[in-house]
């Protein structure tokens, strides 16, 4: 991989009702979704892409469906950047896990769950990790909102934070392949001792 263009799913119907949705594969787009994502479609209509990396979550794989809609670009899955695992507070409100994540240390599970900020870190480090190693040149990765803060704040010379900084849905961002590796370093000495600042 050359360049690695990377954009959150489009607006969900978890995100509408302000739900948290974990566990593959969630819920689809809503109408303003689909929406989101034909406009990413467009922004990226001129852009060269040799790969389209989605998780198992729908919405992501609508999303790139709608986006890449006409174009010829082979779709892979890749577990490793799915949503984090939310446990206990799956199906509920986003202001109960916020209100759990903002408070707890980063090596603690998830109450109801097997992974800590810490194992999604290094989680994510190896998902990106394998789109480094692929011959594709130019990859475009439709994810969720952590793993792109996560990745985007270390390429930035960012830790992960408790509180994570929020990121718009269907908006591309490019990253070329030098700073996707040093993040990726990063994520991984962070998770070897998750701490937040």
């Amino acid at each position: 991989m050359e360049r690695l263009v990377l954009a959150r799913h489009a607006l969900a119907a978890s995100n509408e009702d302000e739900t948290v949705s974990g566990v593959a594969p969630g819920i689809g787009l809503t109408a303003a979704g689909v929406e989101q994502a034909r406009a990413l479609g467009r922004a990226l209509a001129d852009v060269p892409l040799d790969l389209a990396v989605v998780t198992e979550f729908r919405r992501t794989q609508e999303t790139a469906d709608l986006a890449l809609e006409g174009r010829d670009v082979p779709r892979l899955v890749v577990p490793e950047l799915n949503e984090i695992d939310f446990g206990s507070f799956e199906g509920g409100l986003l202001a109960a896990y916020r209100e759990w994540a903002w408070a707890a240390p980063a090596a603690e599970l998830c109450p109801g769950g097997r992974e800590s900020r810490g194992h999604a870190a290094e989680r994510y480090a190896r998902g990106f990790e394998l789109l480094l190693d692929r011959p594709e040149a130019t990859i475009v990765a439709v994810t969720h909102a952590v793993p792109i803060r996560y990745l985007v704040d270390a390429a930035e010379g960012r830790a992960p934070t408790a509180r994570v900084a929020p990121v718009a849905h269907a908006e591309a961002v490019v990253l070329e392949a030098e700073r996707v590796r040093a993040a990726v370093a990063a994520l991984r000495a962070w998770a070897a001792a998750p701490a937040f600042a």
